[in-house]
């Protein structure tokens, strides 16, 4: 049996985290050429993706792979078609700019952006569209394990320390950008760290917080950003019902001051915050990230897919806690495995629900991506405060957190319950 009395920390960062910088503008470079291929009437199942960011005092270097519209096209001095730098770097600006950067060491208008972009590599191809060609279905982009969770411990269905770690800078965001008060005065750049104390399983109240945040006003110590952020702080924790321990912990900004931030103060590289990305540590992480990537890579839609399947497990109250791995070999369609524990708390056995899983949804790489409708530039809002824990949205944002599979689990399960 699991441990029912513990303490857990889990912790986030903001958009304007360096890594979170590049995540966004890796993300904003997939929308883009989604956006493009449907103006263009590419088929966007034919979009190929795969955008690494690197960001440091005022420089911004995007490399990778692309299978991109003529739109994002142009002919260079021998004759030959290559990937047309500008759309790339307006859409980088623009997310800097958004973000909140105009600082001297890292400014959306005076930063020099390098786009290395190339196109797809024929043999990484030929795994995708070969199997499509045999099978009438693609294979997966890559091999790799995926895993998705689910719990019953806050509204969204995931652990508390990071839906409140998330939740914290959130708020911080929203109002900086606002221009509410003093808060308007902070940074793009923080982190947030909560600890939680479980009694019998359930989360009881926080015993630490940890919060850093770039204050643009150098004369701000810490007692000042204190005094700034802690009403967001419990409005984040008071929201959810999570009470704070009397004895609570608190470190913000414990080195004092944090003026210097973002890329200027460390560098940033896309894909190095996949434990922010994901349960913060909660459950387990196939070690592939999301961002910059189209959805042919299952490291992201086959991640999409095992939390929607979980999440729709606890929705479903067949179980309070649901751990599901999926796994894939390059240009095979079909998952290799399918791997379901719910850690004691399963209303029936696992392989019940294994089985279930393979009948309610077609886990190849094109079925996820029509069921959950994923095609679409819906990307760059993922890149910060994490990508499972959202509320899906019209535009078709987040379609992996919709409850919608539990009536067509509780029927593929009945026999069993």
């Amino acid at each position: 049996m699991s441990r029912q009395n513990y303490t857990f920390t889990s912790e986030s960062v903001s958009e304007g985290h360096p890594d979170k910088v590049c995540d966004r503008i890796s993300d904003e470079i997939v929308d883009l050429i989604y956006k493009e291929a449907r103006k263009q009437g590419m088929d966007s199942w034919d979009v190929r993706v795969a955008a690494e960011t690197l960001t440091t005092t005022n420089r911004v270097v995007i490399a990778g792979e692309v299978r991109v519209p003529p739109s994002l096209m142009k002919t260079d001095r021998n004759g030959n078609e290559v990937i047309n730098p500008s759309r790339f770097r307006s859409v980088a600006r623009r997310a800097i700019r958004d973000i909140g950067y105009e600082q001297d060491g890292f400014h959306w208008k005076t930063a020099k952006i390098d786009v290395l972009l190339h196109g797809q590599s024929a043999d990484i191809a030929q795994g995708v569209d070969n199997a499509a060609d045999r099978q009438g279905e693609e294979g997966a982009g890559d091999q790799g394990i995926m895993f998705g969770y689910a719990c019953n411990e806050t509204p969204d269905l995931m652990p508390a320390p990071i839906y409140y770690s998330h939740k914290i800078l959130e708020l911080l965001a929203t109002a900086r950008k606002a221009g509410e008060g003093e808060v308007a005065k902070l940074g793009p750049d923080a982190k947030s760290q909560v600890t939680v104390r479980y009694e019998n399983g359930k989360p009881a109240e926080v015993t630490a917080i940890v919060l850093s945040t770039q204050h643009l006003d150098a004369s701000w110590d810490s007692k000042k950003v204190r005094s700034v952020v802690e009403p967001y702080i419990r409005q984040a924790l008071d929201e959810g019902g999570l009470k704070i321990a009397g004895d609570c912990a608190w470190h913000i900004n414990p080195t004092g001051k944090f003026v210097i931030g973002g890329p200027d103060g460390d560098a940033g590289l896309t894909g190095r915050k996949i434990i922010v990305d994901t349960y913060g540590g909660a459950a387990p992480h196939g070690g592939g990230a999301f961002s910059g990537k189209d959805t042919t890579k299952v490291d992201r839609s086959a991640a999409y897919a095992a939390r929607y399947l979980a999440k729709n497990i606890v929705a479903a109250k067949l179980a309070d806690r649901c751990t599901i791995q999926l796994s894939y070999a390059i240009g095979v369609a079909q998952p290799l495995s399918v791997y379901v524990d719910t850690h004691g708390t399963g209303k029936m056995d696992e392989s019940v629900l294994e089985k279930a899983i393979r009948e309610v949804m077609d886990l190849s790489p094109s079925g996820i991506r029509k069921h959950l409708d994923l095609n679409k530039p819906i990307y760059a809002q993922t890149a910060a405060y994490g990508h499972f824990g959202r509320k899906p949205g019209r535009g078709g944002s987040f379609s992996w957190e919709k409850t919608n599979l539990v009536k067509a689990l509780k029927d593929a399960t009945r026999d069993a319950a």
